[in-house]
């Protein structure tokens, strides 16, 4: 059945190949007196497979990328439609110039690889446009990472399939010659379990299955979490941290993952109910692990966070959202000291958690700090209260409800295993309440 789909679509490009000889445009353009430049694809059909995503009308304020534009039309349309639009190409078209010319267009044309392309080449982008271009490319992955990194929010992807979306398995078929459609040019045949893993595993939020229409997959990537009215209390987050190093270290050019442990009387977990937040996007976990109350989710750190701080948190279903644990990506440790600090609370001792040495705590597995903190108002949740380490949030799993005989209430935090010996600066945060600083030694 596979290899009769590839029979079918060979020919079928056969016979575009040969109109393509004679017409010399595949996109049919419009021009402004309403005459039409014919090309292999009529405006209808043009008109129709755009139409297979939720693309307002409407896109005035808006970026498009439009990925492998070839003779423009989609780059057209879009700019027709109100946005600022970039067309990407991997070689320079004489047919997207001499149309950008006699529509008197203000698309910006770029001859680019988008497995080489960037944001600091171009900028980021509210909606992508990735269309009949996955199959043409030797490393598909890291494309899809790419074009993943330059949007901000939607994602179209349109791409040939080799099924209908029947076959749960993912597999995906390499091309070394021209067996594909007697294009050299072709390199991988992916079918539609493949196609949707393979945009999963790059980091969108949501992916989504429209159809396979004309031997073609259409799928909407979202890097964004849809509205969901949500209600209840959100889980109890524990601890954030580096999946690999099992510390506090993240950066945007890495493959970095990241791990999140958190409480939750939920059961029958897993990556399509679980729901990480980390700064303005999704991240859909890879894995989601769960044993007696306490679970732990995995997932890619988002691609195209800009260095700084960055909120985490998590829910599950349709209930709230935990509380917000902050991370540093791509930011340096003198950065991330703090700068700021409340008089309202004072740190008067600091422990081990386990041994009670005295402002110092020893790493690995198990890892605990005890802080003794004034200020903190009597009756406030532990979801309120977390130990900053060199600035980054470690949510505290214990707050005494009372003050001690000193007027302290004792807070606990897990420290992640995996990070360096050496001086901390931690201080504690209850709300938007930061006390000073004290040095710390890890060991």
């Amino acid at each position: 059945m596979q290899k009769a789909r590839n029979l079918q679509y060979t020919a079928d490009m056969q016979q575009v190949s040969g109109e393509l000889a004679k017409l010399g445009y595949y996109h049919s353009i419009e021009l402004r007196d309403g005459s039409v430049i014919p090309g292999i694809q009529t405006l209808e059909k043009q008109r129709w497979r755009i139409a297979q995503f939720p693309i307002p009308q409407d896109l005035r304020g808006k970026r498009v990328l439009d990925i492998g534009a070839w003779d423009g039309w989609f780059s057209f349309e879009m700019e027709r439609r109100g946005a600022s639009v970039v067309a990407v190409d991997a070689t320079d078209k004489t047919n997207f110039r001499e149309a950008k010319a006699l529509l008197n267009s203000k698309v910006e044309y770029v001859v680019g690889d988008i497995c080489r392309l960037k944001p600091r080449d171009i900028g980021y982008f509210d909606i992508v446009l990735f269309f009949g271009v996955l199959y043409h490319l030797k490393h598909p992955m890291l494309a899809l990472e790419n074009v993943c990194e330059l949007s901000t929010g939607l994602v179209c992807v349109e791409s040939f399939v080799t099924d209908n979306g029947d076959a749960p398995v993912p597999t995906l078929e390499f091309y070394e010659g021209d067996e594909l459609a007697g294009q050299f040019d072709n390199w991988v045949g992916p079918n539609v379990s493949c196609l949707l893993a393979m945009c999963r595993a790059t980091g969108f939020a949501t992916v989504e299955f429209s159809g396979v229409l004309d031997h073609r997959a259409h799928v909407v990537c979202n890097k964004e979490w849809p509205e969901t009215a949500r209600s209840g209390p959100g889980p109890e987050l524990i601890v954030v941290q580096n999946s690999e190093l099992s510390n506090h270290e993240f950066t945007a050019d890495r493959d970095d993952y990241l791990t999140t442990w958190f409480q939750t009387p939920e059961r029958d977990l897993n990556c399509d109910n679980v729901l990480v937040q980390v700064g303005p996007y999704g991240a859909r976990p890879a894995g989601v692990r769960s044993s007696e109350g306490v679970c732990q989710a995995n997932c890619k750190l988002p691609l195209g966070l800009a260095p700084g701080w960055h909120d985490v948190s998590v829910a599950v279903r349709d209930g709230g959202w935990s509380s917000k644990m902050r991370i540093a990506v791509d930011l340096p440790r003198e950065q991330r000291l703090s700068q700021t600090f409340s008089n309202a609370m004072t740190i008067t001792a600091v422990h081990d958690g386990r041994t009670w040495e005295r402002n110092q705590v020893r790493t690995g597995y198990g890892s605990c700090v005890s802080t003794w903190v004034e200020g903190i108002p009597d009756g406030t949740p532990m979801t309120d209260v977390a130990v900053r380490l060199d600035g980054t949030d470690i949510p505290s799993c214990f707050v005494s409800s009372l003050d001690d005989e000193k007027g302290a209430k004792q807070v606990n935090a897990l420290v992640p295993a995996g990070l360096e010996r050496g001086e901390y600066q931690l201080s504690v945060r209850c709300r938007d309440e930061e006390s000073r600083v004290v040095a710390i030694q890890l060991f």
